[in-house]
């Protein structure tokens, strides 16, 4: 056993990602793109969030979308379809994450070049997307009830790196195990500075909070 080697290659491949991501951030801000990366567990209701939140914004900011799936046109067409807005599919190859070098690739598939917001939903869970940097302006992170109020504590990663945690489908809270106040003390426990809003992306209930949320961002970030 002395001459076994080991050989850690996971440091040397996060900060290679790392130096692209910080040239596509400095890329994004040269044309004046806020890039925001979207990631939940599958069931979440990303996609149904990001429809209600597009319609909001689109006569504002010219806006584009990458979904990112290990297959299918699901997701893109469904934005095409109740949105209006551009929308391109990301196949991953069976990988469970987009890092830096795969969402550039991305956004060369979009049509124009001059989108005020591009919104990437990332593969659907709560471990790999978290890992890789994808070179976006922020990240956000979809909650939803039946998942349950524990899931910052099983998986911290996930919500040590995301600005913003949208709690959605509380229109269903009554009939779950979940308790609001009990989610908002586990993320902060993970991340004391994140923005914690409860939506119901169905219901249409607070979603105008998290496009104030999103506007106040994209404007900071210009000036």
């Amino acid at each position: 056993m002395s001459n076994l080697r080991v050989i850690e290659i996971k440091e040397s491949v996060f900060k290679e990602n790392e130096v692209h991501a910080d040239e596509l951030r400095n890329e994004l801000k040269n044309k004046k793109t806020f890039l925001l990366n979207v990631m939940a567990s599958p069931g979440a209701g990303k996609t149904t969030t990001l429809v209600n939140i597009i319609n909001k914004m689109k006569n504002k900011y010219k806006i584009a979308v990458m979904e990112a799936d290990i297959d299918s046109l699901v997701d893109a067409k469904k934005i095409i379809e109740e949105t209006g807005v551009e929308a391109v599919q990301i196949h991953t190859g069976g990988m469970c994450h987009l890092d830096a070098t795969m969402t550039k690739e991305g956004l060369k598939g979009l049509k124009d070049n001059d989108y005020d917001l591009v919104i990437l939903e990332n593969v659907g869970n709560l471990v790999c997307p978290a890992e890789f940097d994808t070179g976006a302006i922020m990240s956000m992170n979809i909650l939803s009830v039946p998942e349950g109020d524990d899931k910052p504590l099983k998986y911290p990663l996930m919500f040590q790196v995301c600005d913003l945690v949208v709690i959605n489908k509380i229109d269903v809270m009554p009939y779950f195990n979940f308790s609001l106040e009990k989610v908002k003390e586990n993320i902060k426990f993970r991340n004391p500075k994140a923005e914690i809003i409860p939506i119901s992306a169905l219901k249409d209930d607070n979603v105008d909070l998290v496009v104030e949320y999103l506007e106040n961002q994209i404007k900071n970030w210009r000036d």
